[in-house]
């Protein structure tokens, strides 16, 4: 047996590690629910023992259908105490879907106190493609006839349509996208300064994605690029979002805040299971 000086140490020791990681809050993507990302959570206490994890239940399954903006809201209301018991900040990990409702929550929360983002394959400039999400949603509905619904007042009602950014129609996103355009900024927002000003409150963002996803489209979405009206992808740092820093990406990137991984051989439903996304992309940032 060891010696009770020697197990006192040792339990000193990990409680000391477990107090210095920074809590984590997950927060999962269209049609998922917290049990989805059991494995992630597992992954982190295995790497980090003691990190308080807590992946947040709400707006699961269909419910996550719900506009982007309630969902926000939601979620804000959930998160607000973590932040508050997390004298030295919390980490965010955003899966997908979540990784847009973890961008409103940072842009529309003056005081929180989010050090890293990471967004695990989230479509940040939007998606359009035709995938098996879209045939089921929308089974007689092609990526090209969409607009017809997501750019009227109740498309706007159903969080896909918030974030769905048809390069063809790009004047009716700008009219009728009541999240996404106005979470880039790129039309007039009375509180496009204060949105900015809490966005870079953010101290790492950590962009994760492949061209393998399968479900992302384009699957550069999830490093802030996106296609132009040809369809050709253009990479974030030629994004007119970027260049003209219409809500902080660019001072972001300018302060060598941004990190990005390009993973292959990854399915969109496995990066939040996948251990070698995990050890390669996530765990270091977790401290």
């Amino acid at each position: 047996m060891f010696p009770r000086a020697v197990l006192a140490a040792c339990v000193a020791i990990v409680l000391q590690a477990a107090q210095s990681y920074k809590p984590v809050i997950v927060v999962h993507g269209l049609f998922d629910s917290p049990g989805d990302l059991l494995t992630l959570q597992t992954f982190i206490n295995e790497s980090h023992p003691g990190t308080n994890v807590t992946i947040i239940d709400l707006f699961d399954r269909t419910q996550s259908l719900k506009s982007l903006w309630s969902q926000v809201e939601g979620f804000k209301q959930a998160i607000y105490p973590i932040m508050q018991n997390a004298a030295n900040g919390v980490h965010m990990i955003c899966y997908s879907q979540g990784g847009l409702i973890c961008r409103g929550i940072l842009s529309t929360m003056p005081d929180h106190n989010v050090h890293t983002l990471i967004s695990l394959s989230s479509p940040l400039l939007g998606q359009y493609g035709d995938t098996d999400y879209l045939k089921w949603l929308f089974p007689k509905c092609v990526k090209s006839n969409l607009y017809h619904f997501c750019y009227t007042q109740i498309g706007q009602c159903f969080s896909i349509c918030n974030y769905w950014n048809d390069p063809h129609h790009h004047d009716m996103y700008l009219n009728f996208s009541n999240y996404l355009a106005l979470l880039n900024n790129e039309r007039t927002n009375p509180n496009a300064t204060e949105w900015k000003q809490n966005f870079l409150r953010l101290k790492r963002l950590v962009l994760i994605g492949g061209p393998d996803d399968g479900v992302i489209t384009p699957w550069q979405s999830s490093h802030f690029g996106f296609y132009n009206e040809n369809e050709t992808v253009v990479e974030m740092r030629k994004q007119l979002v970027y260049l003209k820093d219409t809500f902080g990406l660019k001072t972001l990137d300018t302060r060598g805040a941004i990190t990005t991984f390009k993973i292959h051989n990854v399915h969109h439903t496995e990066w939040h299971s996948d251990r070698t996304v995990f050890d390669k992309c996530i765990v270091k940032w977790l401290t």
